[in-house]
């Protein structure tokens, strides 16, 4: 089976992370944006994209509602990053999240972010049952940030 990955269309490359990245470059965090670095796996260049910082219980996550992302592979290569918001740069390590705590990591950032991802989750929302949100877990790699 072919792993999960939904590429960005062109406004979203072109317009809508952009403009994201942009102020949470200028410290104006857009809903919990973030500019993640992730070292690439092969090159070791630090490779920029914007993000999505779920808070839930307590702990921080970052979600691929994409699926299998480069900057997934690179974390999961690495098992760290950055997280950046203005001039303030947060280092951290990351565990990928698997089982059963994802359908409600999932559930949270649906409720949160439905309305700018909810097109990646296959007719899923934050209102459908856990076996739904179970189905296409796999699809959408999910990590525990733990700041430094």
């Amino acid at each position: 089976m072919a792993e999960h990955y939904q590429p960005p269309g062109w406004f979203t490359r072109k317009i809508f992370n952009p403009a994201v990245a942009g102020l949470t470059r200028a410290g104006i965090s857009v809903y919990g944006s973030r500019v993640l670095e992730v070292r690439g796996r092969s090159s070791g260049v630090w490779r920029r994209t914007p993000v999505n910082l779920l808070p839930y219980q307590g702990s921080l996550y970052l979600v691929a509602p994409r699926g299998q992302t480069q900057w997934v592979r690179n974390i999961r290569a690495s098992g760290d990053g950055r997280l950046l918001l203005g001039r303030r740069v947060q280092e951290f390590a990351a565990q990928e999240v698997t089982g059963e705590e994802r359908v409600a990591l999932l559930r949270a950032y649906l409720k949160r972010w439905a309305w700018e991802v909810g097109a990646f989750f296959d007719g899923v929302s934050a209102k459908s049952s856990d076996q739904e949100l179970a189905r296409i877990a796999a699809d959408h790699p999910v990590f525990r940030v733990m700041l430094s």
